[in-house]
């Protein structure tokens, strides 16, 4: 299973350990705004427990890598991606909210993009984000996925229907800008 790392960040696949730190994420209304409902601890532990599993490019469940700061060992959030297809993914990320505004979203998006364009066999990475949801829309623009639509009502949260945005980054146009 990959680690990532980066100047800053260790980007290591979840573990049991992490569960208190999973949970506290899938908890937090700030965190959870544009995601999800509040639901029951059991089904948060189900979503967990099937990211526990052994993960390998085309394995049909979560790659989740928790993101810890090098020098701390902190956690500071999750990143990852669900293959779609055989050669596309859809990414996603949660940061704790004392972890966001501090670029650790982008150094771990940009690793999980370097993985899977050079060693995922991944043609296109995609994300979807419920609209409204700037900070996850800027980091995904600042990593160069691009508004690629928007579905109306597309998602029921909060009590009404959500619109979201679909992104989407293509290895070609990646490897092609990559500074």
């Amino acid at each position: 299973m990959p680690v990532l790392i980066t100047p800053r960040l260790n980007c290591s696949p979840l573990q049991e350990e992490d569960w208190p730190f999973f949970l506290a994420l899938q908890q937090h209304p700030d965190v959870m705004r544009f995601v999800a409902e509040d639901r029951p601890v059991a089904a948060i532990r189900e979503a967990f427990d099937s990211r526990l599993t052994p993960w390998a490019p085309g394995s049909a469940h979560w790659l989740c890598l928790v993101v810890r700061d090098t020098a701390s060992q902190a956690p500071l959030g999750v990143t990852g991606y669900i293959h779609r297809e055989e050669d596309c993914a859809e990414v996603g990320f949660l940061f704790a909210p004392e972890a966001q505004g501090k670029g650790y979203g982008f150094e771990s998006l940009k690793a999980l993009c370097d993985y899977a364009f050079l060693q995922g066999g991944i043609r296109r990475l995609t994300a979807t984000v419920t609209a409204g949801n700037a900070a996850s829309r800027r980091l995904l623009e600042k990593a160069r996925f691009r508004l690629e639509g928007e579905l109306r009502e597309s998602y029921y949260l909060a009590g009404r229907w959500q619109n979201d945005w679909l992104f989407g980054l293509l290895q070609q146009e990646y490897l092609n800008n990559n500074s």
